[in-house]
């Protein structure tokens, strides 16, 4: 008896561990795994936003001017949006193949500068090191556009969080730098730490990040984005006090930093909570899986005689039947240049071609150069604005450091906003990006009048509005346009980031800052520096007055989509998650019939009779 009940003891927990291991796989494959993936991704992609921080180094080791780290700079932004080849390979590939060549390009490109700013190879001319840049910035995972269309119905919150959790990354990156190197640093060893850690996170999730069909208990799925929400906020929270508590303190204890580390790692993975908790719903829904519902290949039978009788019509012969499906085959396949000026209805799958050569493309591309070009302008020139407005250096490093905080914000509010509003009142999305620009005016214009201590104010709304511009242009993208197509669409529309910034950073702001440095008594080919109300005032009412044009445009946008808007965005989607659930729970009034694929050697013989036509749906025989 006694070795009986060791037996069934041992059975059951034989049971447990087998039940739980089921359980611990049903998580690692699920959508919710993934999302959680693609955070922490997206988390380790801020190299763009603290270029303040390695520039030095750069400067220093390589003897560079300001006008050539500039320079680097500008191709820093490109490679960071231009990703168009991107795009491509992500529309013909899987996800993993483009996490895979984002992972080499990030090693490889941020690792040839920190080989050359550490001397450990000869000095590269400024040309390649523009190329190392540009290729490291341009490793962007495709793991954003994966989320958005596995989550469809809540792209807009998809973007909101997954781009807030990429303007955090500056300070994350930031915060991990100072526990493991610390302060002293001139950021060199930072490059290193970029080179390797972006490129293990996308390495270890590559498995993970794929396009998975949505399952028929996936309800009330905003509740978990909310705590999502709020998981994301207390670790900005979190960032914000530190930053402002290491930078008031002169000196902060080294062991203070590692505490610091450990908390902050602490609350990036606390959102697994989240996953378990929204995957056990989807694993106790689930049916338990049998020989009928484990079938790889679902047959749905047709009784051609029974519809024909319904509906008074004679059954169509197979012949033409045949001719029919060969001209509908022809008709629908016309060339991609023929159809290049007859886009389909709005919200449809645009081809690229046919996006790029749409009015309601042309005209988000302008209102995002005005927009994002003038907000990045800002975010750049940030320490020199306040060096020429005469605010102390360590005021200056207060608000630079926290701009990407306020970018996190921007970022988060604009997706779910946005989404709140468009779901319970139908308010158009480029009517928020009309907003979102408006709002950005106000703090141009404080810093073109020098208003007495209003740069706090205009750090805080330029950062909030440069990020809250990219979740709206992307969910735009995606509405508009469609999903088959968004990776390159996506990719093609941040082109107008560098774009804008060329324009009014590199020509209008920088050359200005120049002319009045020299009108002060600087010397060209020395490190200009400017100091006055006027270094930035003609420039910033330039950019005033662009970024006002940009509200305008998208006003427009607004107006010509307001139709759109105001209908079913997403009931496609609920239709086809409808379908999937019922395919795979199998059909009603026994002309639904599941088969396995190894024993489906035909139909019954009862069957045999009634049949005469069949379909195939999904891969699946119908």
């Amino acid at each position: 008896m006694v070795f009986g009940g060791d037996r069934a003891m041992g059975a059951a927990l034989g049971a447990d561990a087998a039940s739980t291991m089921r359980f611990a796989l049903h998580v690692m494959r699920g959508r919710w795994f993934m999302f959680f993936a693609s955070i922490l991704i997206m988390a380790a992609t801020g190299g763009t936003y603290i270029f303040g921080i390695y520039s030095k180094a750069i400067k220093t080791s390589l003897g560079y001017d300001q006008q050539t780290l500039n320079t680097l700079s500008f191709f820093k932004d490109v490679g960071a949006n231009v990703g168009i080849l991107t795009g491509l390979i992500n529309e013909v590939t899987p996800p993993w193949v483009v996490l895979f060549c984002g992972a080499g390009m990030n090693l490889v490109g941020y690792l040839m500068i920190y080989l050359a700013i550490t001397g450990r190879t000869a000095q590269p001319p400024v040309w390649l090191m523009c190329l190392y840049i540009a290729i490291g910035a341009n490793s962007q995972s495709g793991s954003l556009v994966t989320a958005v269309k596995n989550f469809p119905e809540d792209r807009g919150v998809v973007l909101g969080l997954l781009n807030g959790f990429v303007g955090l990354s500056g300070a994350i990156y930031t915060q991990l730098y100072r526990a493991i190197y610390g302060t002293d640093n001139d950021g060199a060893d930072l490059v290193l730490l970029m080179a390797w850690l972006p490129a293990a996170i996308s390495l270890v999730f590559i498995p993970t990040i794929r396009i998975m069909p949505r399952s028929a208990a996936a309800r009330g799925e905003r509740k978990a984005f909310f705590l999502f929400l709020y998981a994301s906020i207390v670790l900005a929270a979190y960032l914000l006090v530190m930053n402002v508590v290491e930078l008031e303190v002169i000196h902060f204890p080294k062991p203070a930093y590692y505490v610091t580390a450990v908390v902050l790692l602490l609350l990036i993975f606390f959102p697994i909570v989240i996953v378990v908790k929204q995957e056990l719903k989807t694993y106790l829904a689930s049916p338990a899986p049998t020989a009928a519902t484990s079938a790889a290949i679902v047959t749905i039978t047709v009784d051609e005689k029974t519809r024909s009788s319904n509906n008074n019509v004679a059954p169509e012969s197979p012949d033409r039947r045949h001719q029919a499906i060969a001209a509908t085959e022809d008709n629908s396949s016309p060339s991609c240049f023929q159809d290049v000026f007859r886009p389909p209805a709005r919200g449809q799958d645009y081809t690229i071609l046919q996006a790029l050569f749409s009015v309601d493309m042309l005209v988000l591309f302008v209102a995002t150069i005005c927009g994002i070009g003038g907000t990045l302008t800002a975010v750049d020139n940030m320490g020199q604005i306040g060096q020429s407005l005469g605010y102390p250096q360590r005021s200056i490093s207060t608000f630079v450091s926290l701009v990407s905080i306020w970018n996190y914000a921007g970022r988060v509010v604009s997706g779910f906003a946005s989404e709140y509003v468009l779901a319970r009142y139908q308010v158009p999305r480029p009517l928020a990006l009309t907003v979102v620009l408006l709002l950005a005016c106000v703090g141009h214009a404080l810093i073109a009048f020098g208003v007495s201590n209003g740069l706090y104010a205009a750090s805080v709304i330029l950062s909030f509005c440069f990020g809250a511009q990219w979740p709206l242009l992307f969910a735009i993208i995606s509405e508009v346009f469609g999903l088959k197509y968004c990776s390159t669409l996506y990719n093609f529309s941040a082109v107008a980031s560098p774009v804008g910034s060329y324009i009014l950073n590199v020509r209008i702001a920088g050359r200005m800052y120049d002319r009045e440095a020299l009108r002060q008594g600087g010397r060209r080919g020395r490190d200009l520096t400017c100091i006055g109300v006027r270094c930035f005032r003609e420039s910033f009412l330039i950019i005033t007055g662009v970024t006002l044009l940009g509200a305008l445009v998208s006003l427009v946008l607004a107006w010509r989509t307001r139709n759109f808007y105001r209908g079913d965005l997403y009931g496609r989607f609920r239709e086809v998650g409808m379908a999937g659930a019922a395919a795979a729970g199998g059909a009603e009034d026994g002309r639904v019939h599941e088969a396995e694929a190894s024993s489906s050697g035909g139909a019954s013989d009862s069957d045999s009779k009634d049949t005469s036509s069949s379909e195939t749906v999904n891969g699946s025989k119908v």
